[in-house]
């Protein structure tokens, strides 16, 4: 497992676009899109539309998977 973040590949509205992100998060990430019957791409596209313009895409994906699990925590 990769400490450094990895460059990796999305398809934002139709443009290509990369993020560098860590294994566990883009890990993390992926099980959150398929849990939610959704496309990497698609969640990535509606993180997108909801950042804060300073906030970079990559940021904006690990919060959302912080969240995301804060979430499921709090329910349990």
């Amino acid at each position: 497992m990769s400490a450094r973040p990895v460059k990796r590949s999305l398809t934002l509205r139709g443009h290509r676009t990369s993020v560098s992100l860590e294994d566990a998060f883009w890990r993390a990430f992926r099980d959150i899109a398929e849990k939610s019957n959704k496309p990497i791409n698609v969640l990535a596209a509606e993180i997108d539309a909801e950042r804060d313009l300073e906030t970079g895409l990559a940021t904006a994906i690990r919060l959302y998977v912080l969240q995301y699990y804060q979430k499921m925590a709090a329910l349990n």
